[in-house]
């Protein structure tokens, strides 16, 4: 029977409290780390690439013990919470005298992906400094680029896992609700891409879009384990026109409602934003609705 508890995906039932309550009372010294470990293992609660979704699965445990359903044992210790405690990016400092010439002149491009690099902390320190955004630790799975002319960085641009809901995206691709939150992972969203103040190279920002969506498919199979078949971006209409996604043949799907993820009153409390989203595998509605590999 349905609890009426779900989180992250997942909707609690009456057999789930009983298997969990079995596991407490078989493995009376374990700590929650522990039981959330083998309560993973038993359901083969994994994610594509193999790991365990051992945070998703303590904060599920954590919900039915605080719901009453299930009475978790005490705390051991209380660890620091990167997420939650995370200090602002060092500063990096780098040359910062004017480039300015045509994109000729300085085609190719390197594309470095720097997650889990050294250069990662580059990444970071640029976003932070000089994106209106400044910088927000992904959650999940994502990519963080720099991309170079010869040893200068000019650019940033950064993929994550996409948001759980979008109507004009959702629509576009002909999801139904359940569809959706079984190949979400299938999908990716452009969180961050920066151009430089200093750089001022006139079609760079469309070239950079597209080439990074002809290498994000290779490199997220490589450290994920699995495709992306479709990447998507909002871009804020009150400062920004879409301009350079437009140029690299992003499709415009329409705007958000203005409303947060949390949102319990639906009234508008932040700026719409355009949508647009980019295939990257032919057939990929079919590839997103499980009807091909």
């Amino acid at each position: 029977m349905d609890l009426g508890i779900k989180y992250r995906g997942k909707v609690a039932t009456t057999g789930d409290v009983d298997f969990i309550n079995q596991l407490i009372n078989d493995n009376p010294s374990d700590s929650r780390r522990a039981l959330s470990i083998k309560l993973c293992k038993a359901w083969n609660w994994v994610q594509a690439n193999g790991a365990l979704r051992d945070m998703v699965c303590r904060g599920f445990m954590l919900e039915l013990h605080r719901a009453g359903y299930i009475n978790l044992p005490e705390k051991k210790c209380t660890p620091n919470n990167p997420l939650a405690n995370r200090k602002s990016p060092e500063k990096i400092k780098i040359d910062q005298s004017p480039i300015s010439t045509f994109l000729k002149n300085v085609r190719p491009l390197k594309f470095c992906q720097v997650r889990r690099s050294r250069k990662e902390k580059l990444f970071n320190s640029l976003i932070d400094q000089y994106h209106y955004l400044g910088y927000c630790q992904p959650v999940g799975e994502h990519l963080k680029y720099i991309v170079f002319i010869e040893k200068r960085p000019v650019a940033c641009i950064a993929f994550s896992s996409a948001p759980r809901h979008i109507g004009c995206r959702d629509k576009f691709i002909g999801w139904d609700a359940k569809t959706r939150q079984k190949n979400l992972f299938l999908i990716t969203y452009n969180t961050r891409f920066l151009i430089l103040p200093w750089v001022n190279i006139k079609f760079l920002a469309s070239h950079i879009l597209s080439r990074s969506v002809g290498i994000l498919q290779k490199d997220w199979l490589s450290l994920y384990n699995h495709p992306v078949h479709y990447v998507e971006t909002f871009v804020d209409t009150e400062s920004f026109k879409g301009t350079c996604y437009k140029a690299a043949n992003w499709i415009y799907l329409g705007q958000t409602r203005g409303l947060g993820k949390n949102s319990k009153t639906m009234k508008q409390d932040r700026s719409l934003k355009a949508v647009y989203g980019y295939p990257l595998s032919k057939n990929f509605r079919e590839r997103l609705s499980g009807a091909m590999l």
